[in-house]
This record gives C-alpha cells, structure tokens and sequence, in this order.
C-alpha cells in the first residue's frame, strides 16, 4: 500500500501546487486505489502519477468547499467516457448527491458504469467494511460539515510454526492453508491439529487517519488513535493560530499535537495556504517537528509507503 498525495494546495492551486487530493493504492492482489477529495484539475494529477481511473474503486470526500470536491464531475466524466464498467462508490457528506445531479442533469452528462453515492450520517460511523478494511468517518470542526476517515485494515494470520507442523506430521499443502485460516484440521490418522497451537499470533493491520478541514478537535484525536499515518490539514503556520481558528483551519503546530496526542506513527501535514511557497515548507515542517518529531510537509506526488506491520 502506499499513499500519492495528488494536490496540497489550500483554497486555489499555487505554482506547482494543486488544490486537495491523494490517492491510496491499495494492497496489489486488489489492483485498486481508493481516491480522498477531488479538487479541481485532479484527473490530470492522476494521469501524471499513473494512476488509471478504471482502477478507481471509491471516492472518500471529506466536505463540499469547491477546493475538495470541483474535479468530481470532470473525472466521473471522463471515467465513463474512456469505457470504464466497474462499478464506483462515492462517499460524502449530505448535499454531495444533490449537486452532482444538478451538474450531470445541466451539463448532459451521463455517467454509464454503475455509480452508487452514500451520504454521510451526521454523527458519522462506518461508511464501509469488506474482508479487508473498515473506514470510519467521524465529523470534525469546520465552518461547514466536514469529516475525517479512519481506514483500518483487518490482522493478518500470524506465521505458521514449520519446524512444529513438521514435528507432528503434518503434510504441507490444503491443511497448511487450513491452519493459516485459524481452522483446526484433521489429520488421515484421526488426529486434530488446534491451530492456536501451529499458529502465531495475528499481525496488526496498517492505520491511516485521513482528516478533512478542522480546527483542533477531540473527534481528530480519535480518528487519529495508533495511526500509522496521520494526514492533517496545516493551512497556517504556528504564529497565525488566529487567523487558522478564524477561517476553521489548524497551524502546523497544531497539526502536529493531533498526531502526538493520537500516539501516531507519522504526520503527513498538507492543505498549504497560497501565501507559502516551496521554500517555505521546511520552515513550516520544523515547526511541526518540534511539537511532533515524525512530521513531514507533503509535495504533489509525494509517495508514502505504507509497509506491513512485523509481528509484535
């Protein structure tokens, strides 16, 4: 897995800076990515970093201010236009079905793969759960109804104990996978193999903290809980806490005591506001280390990976 942040711009693009988006390719026997916001010019981001929009299986949007969500209805779009079946998900806040349907049914748009749009309940929750991931929204503290997502990935079965399966006569193959599963098997000879025994304790899934627009809030600290990466808007540095609160927004320092609060791995700080230029953001990235050591100022394209947790 690995995060491509596509756009951390805040409000309107900057030279070489564009506004809101990342992507997050998902684990490769999947062969997908899942998409967070969509500011305008985002289709183009991603065909620079590579990413097909076939391959695109949800859209996670955290609000509806048009540096979040104004490339939507292009990329739908283009999506159906370059003959994409799969099916796509879009999640969002209230209001997000509304104006994606005022757009399609103005502009004669027509989208020709299945689309589904779920809404965001107020007090947020679970918006989506498979075999392998939970993704938990939770509402955050913005001028407008604004939320974060939590994407936890399920544990993985522990290692298999060869030099013991081996000891007891297990054959390798079918039963191997068996035990992996967690199922106890049953040996030609009647004998039954408890898997508890054979197999080591399950390994943590990888967590990611995806957070929209907010103020320093206690919901951001939750969602934030153990990730090991958290992703917070720094639209301000430490000195215009003012200014952040005024407009609904966080500094880098601020960013930075979500993250150590959460007990989080790494911050990945984004959202710039247009007064800074590139050769600001190692200024603003010091600020953030001093409160949080493991924090970054992220770049369009800037790739994290994102390995597998090793056995504890």
């Amino acid at each position: 897995m690995e995060l491509t942040m596509l756009g951390t711009a805040a409000g309107r693009p900057a030279e070489g800076r564009n506004v809101t988006a990342s992507a997050l390719a998902m684990p490769p026997q999947r062969g997908t990515f899942w998409l967070f916001d969509c500011g305008e010019g985002t289709q183009h981001q991603l065909l620079r970093a590579g990413l097909k929009l076939c391959k695109l299986e949800r859209i996670f949007v955290t609000h509806l201010h048009g540096d979040h969500v104004f490339g939507l209805p292009g990329l739908l779009g283009s999506r159906s236009s370059m003959g994409c079946e799969t099916p796509l998900t879009l999640h969002g806040p209230r209001g997000i079905r509304h104006w994606l349907e005022t757009t399609f049914t103005v502009t004669g748009a027509h989208v020709h793969y299945e689309l589904e749009i779920r809404e965001i309940d107020e007090d947020g929750g679970v918006v989506h759960e498979d075999d392998q991931f939970t993704v938990t929204a939770a509402p955050l503290n913005h001028r407008i109804a604004c939320y974060g997502y939590r994407i936890e990935e399920r544990p993985r079965p522990g290692k298999l104990d060869a030099a013991k399966l081996a000891e007891l006569g297990v054959p390798q193959g079918p039963l191997y996978a068996q035990l992996k599963r967690g199922e106890d098997a049953t040996l030609p000879d009647g004998r039954v193999i408890r898997a508890a025994d054979v197999v080591g304790p399950p390994i943590p899934g990888r967590i990611i903290a995806i957070l929209g627009d907010t103020t320093p809030c206690d919901a951001a600290v939750r969602l934030a809980e153990g990730a090991d990466l958290v992703v917070h808007e720094a639209t301000f540095e430490a000195a215009l806490a003012d200014k952040a609160a005024e407009y609904g927004h966080s500094t880098t320092a601020e960013a930075a005591r979500t993250a150590r609060d959460a007990r989080a791995a790494r911050l990945l700080l984004t959202h710039f506001s247009g007064r800074y230029r590139d050769e600001d953001l190692p200024r603003l990235e010091a600020e953030a280390r001093e409160v949080f050591p493991s924090s970054a100022a992220a770049r369009d394209f800037l790739t994290v990976q994102l390995p597998h947790k090793r056995r504890t």
